[in-house]
């Protein structure tokens, strides 16, 4: 291939668990590997997938953190890379003086109750630094508290249609080695995410909101700017 692409996929239902099963997980799963596959060209073995379900390997602390590795090591220039993650999402208050709300964000893995959570912080350490000239990371994040769930510079007011500063407070450098990163997220950070049926009319076909607008606005328009995305999946 031209250009050498990876994705890294992360799905979560926390399936038995009353108090934390997403019904649309699975479902948000199926039709993002559709999309890199059937949209972006993506070959079946340039995906690695994280689900609790079979056949994949479970999303634990330890696999997930391991699939971000796998995500950015021996990356080249013209590389385009996919973290996708659907689940739960936390905040805390942040005691590193870096955040500019005072909170990390965080993504719940499957054993985060016995494992804990894998922060913000880490998140760009991992995925977000290690980005060289060339290299360009794609992260699309469907849970709530996902704002800046990576870390990024800037963020993007899409009222205002301006970049605001998102900088660590202190001295912590969170850019990348020259590359370039972009995150959609399912809503700002102090806010919850959803999955649903109301978007696809069907009630047995749950997915999740910030996944089926996403995928629905690239499908209506393959030429689509990435402010034409946020526009199309606000409406």
């Amino acid at each position: 291939p031209a250009a050498q692409q990876r994705a890294f996929l992360c799905c979560i239902s926390y399936k038995n668990r009353k108090r934390w099963e997403l019904k649309g997980s699975f479902k948000d799963l199926k039709n993002m590997t559709d999309l890199l596959l059937q949209q972006f060209g993506f070959s079946p073995d340039s995906l690695l997938i994280l689900a609790d379900k079979e056949p994949y390997p479970p999303p634990t602390r330890k696999n997930i953190e391991e699939g971000f590795k796998w995500l950015v090591k021996d990356i080249q220039s013209g590389a385009s890379l996919v973290f996708y993650y659907s689940g739960h999402g936390r905040r805390q208050q942040s005691f590193r003086g870096d955040e500019r709300d005072g909170f990390d964000e965080a993504i719940c893995p499957l054993d985060f109750q016995a494992n804990g959570v894998i922060f913000d912080n880490y998140i760009n350490a991992n995925i977000v630094r290690p980005l060289t000239t060339g290299v360009t990371l794609h992260a699309f994040i469907d849970c709530c508290y996902s704002g800046t769930i990576l870390d990024l510079s800037h963020v993007y007011n899409a009222n205002t249609r301006k970049w605001e500063d998102n900088r660590a407070l202190t001295d912590e450098f969170k850019g990348t080695s020259g590359g370039r990163a972009i995150c959609i997220s399912a809503c700002q950070d102090n806010q919850l995410a959803a999955d649903t049926s109301r978007l696809s009319g069907d009630e047995n076909d749950t997915n999740g909101a910030m996944t089926w607008s996403f995928i629905k606005a690239i499908k209506d328009n393959r030429k689509i700017t990435y402010s034409g995305i946020l526009n199309s999946m606000q409406e």
